[in-house]
């Protein structure tokens, strides 16, 4: 793999020009004994200050001769943000990165076989970087052995041209080495630096593509018209179509959708190398999903009639992603805190039944003064209301509270709600299954192995539900790969999971984005990997892979069809969550536009039960 970062020169910087250079693509500015200003303005625009030849400021990396670096090291600042200027004889270069392990050493394009003669020693991961200004010195230099490439002022089209002439995958980076993790960036760097990464970063630590479109947004889906990876810009890329079958991937991918392809499911490991795959590997791993879908579930896409009903945006958890409960009123969607009364969600279900909707979708926050009384009594007033009607609600966490607050188990309380008419449980309150980032995100929540031990229960007692996971965030592959291994190893052990739903991360009014602490949602192509690769991952497990046009409308939704998914969820009556996260779709989508959206797709459109059974058609 090669890698790139986009740099140039700068002297003093002002907040004006920092933008300037942001909106051209520039992801760092290198200072030349910067003041604490500089700094400041290159990072309240978004890019990453890079000192050179300095020790004295705040920067995000630095780049300095033997000394200069040394004397970094002895300060603390880790490998990762350290570049040496190669000079001096062969030994003081090894001695250099070998004692202060840096990411990159930097030299210039004479002196780079040299280098990469030296660096090929054991134990040595450091790359060779190296300033170029065209097509033919990128490949030289590659050719003589750099791995990493500074670009100055090169434009969308000659990044592609470079892309399309070296033999290897080329990968943009920031003025950090891709693979760093958020704990070490989050321990490292500034909060001001560390709200700038994020602001970069993909899940794996490379440069995001420089695109508008975000989950929850309203701009027009990235995805190219001949392909499904939309990590480049240039005209190539967004013209041609993706190479045919996989040869364009790298061999260990091709081994494991090979044998995915022949009914043999990826390990844990496999599952991150797939979610770390960038470019062609992408369209690769979308036509295997698509492959594996139609055989599994054929060419139907279903969908379900149903109202969510969010009885409180009032609670008393703190989840940093979570706008719903505590949203900031700037963005004129939490308004003020309310409490349905048990009534007023009874005649909501009996609009619900009215308007033709065969589910109701129950969630809210937790206030402070429910005890597991009040979600009982709420299922029990929709069934007195509407007795055939499908209550689909009240997640791992709502349970686990509910289960506290009147002092007994969760076995019993789960018995309780189903005796009441609980039909199926939501997998929300999972966020990602993986406790360090949970430490992070939703500290108070419950626990990966509560939230496992809530659905081994409640499926053990033929109570079915969904599993979701929330991604775009704090989160990456190795995280995704964790939490879809801990749903493998429930849904081995039980069976009780109807559909696996992605939630992308709508990141423009969540409390953890605002505050500088999380990345602004995934990428296009982060949210291909993780609809196709949980088809490759749950075949024969989980049949039904949902799109969640809530958080990409309906465009991005269908696009999703080719990619492995054969559901499109619910027509969602009033949904609130979303929006109040800034989302600008999500709330209504009659029958006629959805079957139409499907239809579009090339796709056979079926209404469905929550349980995946045909819907039974019923005079209104």
């Amino acid at each position: 793999m090669i890698t790139f970062l986009r740099t140039r020169p700068a002297g003093d910087v002002e907040d004006a020009s920092a933008e300037t250079r942001r909106r051209e693509g520039t992801s760092a500015l290198e200072l030349c004994d910067p003041s604490n200003g500089d700094v400041e303005a290159c990072l309240a625009a978004g890019v990453l200050p890079i000192a050179v030849g300095n020790t004295g400021t705040n920067a995000a990396a630095f780049v300095g001769d033997r000394e200069q670096i040394e004397a970094l090291a002895d300060e603390g600042i880790v490998g990762w943000r350290l570049t040496l200027e190669a000079g001096g004889g062969a030994e003081s270069a090894i001695d250099a990165v070998a004692r202060n392990r840096v990411a990159f050493v930097r030299v210039g394009r004479s002196r780079v076989a040299e280098i990469a003669e030296l660096l090929a020693l054991p134990t040595l991961n450091t790359s060779i970087s190296v300033f170029v200004d065209s097509v033919e010195d990128a490949v030289a230099a590659v050719n003589a052995g750099a791995s990493d490439l500074l670009l100055r002022d090169w434009d969308t089209e000659s990044i592609g041209e470079l892309r399309d002439a070296l033999s290897g995958p080329l990968v943009e980076r920031t003025a950090f080495p891709i693979g760093v993790g958020i704990d070490d960036l989050r321990a490292e760097l500034s909060p001001e630096a560390f709200t700038a990464a994020l602001g970069q970063m993909d899940g794996s630590g490379a440069a995001r593509p420089r695109y508008a479109w975000a989950p929850g947004r309203s701009e027009e889906v990235p995805v190219p018209a001949q392909r499904f990876s939309s990590e480049w810009l240039d005209a190539r890329w967004v013209s041609e179509p993706a190479p045919a079958g996989l040869d364009a991937v790298r061999p260990e991918v091709r081994r494991v959708l090979d044998r995915s392809l022949s009914g043999n499911a990826p390990t844990r490991d496999e599952v991150e190398e797939l979610f770390r795959a960038r470019g062609d590997e992408v369209d690769a791993i979308a036509r295997v999903a698509d492959e594996i879908r139609r055989d599994l579930v054929g060419d139907s896409v279903s969908y379900v009639v149903n109202r969510n009903i969010n009885y409180t945006n009032q609670c008393y958890f703190r989840c940093g992603f979570c706008a719903f409960s505590k949203g900031p009123r700037s963005l004129s969607l939490r308004g003020d805190p309310y409490l349905l009364e048990v009534h007023e969600v009874a005649f909501r279900a009996s609009e619900a039944w009215a308007a033709g909707a065969t589910e109701v979708c129950l969630q809210g926050g937790i206030h402070p003064e429910f005890t597991g009384d009040f979600y009982i009594a709420v299922v029990e007033a929709v069934k007195r209301a509407v007795p055939d009607m499908h209550i689909h609600g009240f997640t791992p966490l709502e349970v686990w509270q509910g289960a506290e607050t009147l002092g007994v188990g969760v076995p019993e309380f789960l018995e309780r709600l189903k005796e009441a008419g609980l039909g199926t449980l939501p997998g929300t309150a999972a966020e990602i299954l993986d406790d360090r980032v949970r430490a992070h995100l939703c500290p108070d929540k419950i626990t990966t192995a509560e939230w496992a031990h809530v659905m081994v229960l409640a499926h053990e007692m033929d109570l079915r539900s969904t599993a979701t996971m929330m991604f775009g965030h704090i989160d990456g592959p190795d995280s995704w790969a964790n939490h879809f291994e801990v749903l493998r190893s429930v849904q081995r052990r039980t069976g009780g999971f109807t559909e696996f739903v992605p939630l992308p991360f709508v990141h423009m009014g969540a409390p953890i984005f605002l505050r500088g602490r999380a990345r602004p949602g995934p990428t296009w192509d982060e949210v291909i990997l993780v609809h196709a690769v949980a088809r490759i991952a749950f075949a024969g497990l989980i049949d039904n892979i949902q799109a969640s046009w809530v958080k990409l409308g309906l465009e991005g939704g269908t696009a999703l069809l080719s990619a492995g998914c054969n559901d499109m969820g619910g027509t969602l009556m009033d949904e609130s969550i979303s929006r109040a996260a800034g989302a600008e779709h999500g709330q209504l989508v009659s029958e006629v536009e959805m079957e139409a959206a499907i239809a579009a797709s090339d796709r056979t459109p079926v209404r469905r039960t929550t349980l995946y059974e045909k819907a039974p058609a019923r005079l209104l």
